[in-house]
């Protein structure tokens, strides 16, 4: 459990049930929160609590969990397709989508139904803190809670507040990373933050690199592997994130700054227009088809 000034989190929402959203709630149940996970999609949800559950197993095989406590974790796990599900919870975090529209509807949803205490958090790997907190009444309490995929292995997040945000608000989110076994680092609300306004132009500039026939996918994230030491090139990486959360944040970029420098690759648009959007298709820089 959590301690701020004024208020005891124990219980947390998460609004998405996708790659992020199901992470963050399996190391929010691994480390003793309750968690309300929803999302509009049945199909998102059962995959999503499945992959919890596999997760926590895998803790218990690598001693890292004792099977009593996985049981007891996957017991605080309640899982709905509607927002009113997560309205009672202390912190309340949105990873749905990379795009604005859709996280403002959900936060004007839960603003007029959760708890006026509750702090919000966005997961938004690259839109204004400041313009989200604005479409609710509680801007003070609202802040961006940056987690990194894979939730449960990556340690940063990035504590992003808005103009708006209270102290005591990003007291409160540090505290609950720290609790979480993470590593908080506080960053201003510019376009990107720091981890992708730094890491998304060097992905943009691979697509570029491809397009001009610079280099083959392979031969490119061979180099950044072998002499920049990446653990993963950055084609190989674009493949993991998904190519339309790439171009959407290359986008953000382009027209938070105004600066030709941000603009999204055409063959990044044109790939995701094919739907050809990395591992979770099958298809990217990659073939995935046949691992």
């Amino acid at each position: 459990m959590t301690q701020s000034p004024n208020l005891s989190i124990s219980s947390v929402g998460v609004v998405g049930a996708g790659a992020m959203g199901h992470g963050i709630a399996q190391v929010l149940l691994r480390h003793g929160c309750s968690v309300a996970l929803a999302d509009a999609s049945e199909t998102f949800l059962a995959k999503g609590k499945e992959r919890i559950a596999k997760g926590l197993a895998r803790d218990v095989e690598k001693s890292r969990l004792i099977a009593k406590d996985r049981d007891q974790a996957l017991a605080r796990l309640s899982t709905s397709t509607s927002l009113e599900a997560v309205a009672a919870a202390d912190f309340i975090i949105e990873a749905i989508t990379e795009n604005f529209d859709s996280k403002a509807n959900v936060w004007r949803e839960l603003d007029a139904s959760a708890r006026p205490e509750a702090i919000f958090a966005s997961n938004t790997s690259s839109i204004s803190i400041t313009r989200l907190a604005a479409v609710t009444k509680r801007p003070q309490r609202f802040l961006g809670l940056h987690f990194f995929n894979p939730v449960p292995v990556m340690k940063l997040v990035e504590i992003v507040p808005g103009l708006e945000t209270s102290a005591e608000t990003l007291d409160a989110a540090e505290k609950l990373a720290v609790s979480l076994d993470k590593t908080p680092v506080r960053v201003n609300d510019f376009p990107g933050f720091i981890s992708n306004r730094v890491l998304m132009p060097m992905i943009n500039e691979a697509v570029y690199a491809v397009m001009e026939g610079v280099a083959e996918p392979q031969a490119l994230d061979s180099v950044m592997k072998l002499g920049m030491n990446h653990p993963m090139g950055p084609l190989e990486l674009a493949d993991f994130i998904g190519l339309d959360v790439c171009l959407d944040i290359m986008k953000v970029l382009h027209e938070g700054f105004h600066d030709s420098k941000y603009r999204p690759c055409p063959l990044l648009e044109k790939m995701v227009a094919a739907g050809r959007l990395g591992r979770k298709t099958g298809r990217g820089f990659y073939d995935y088809a046949m691992q």
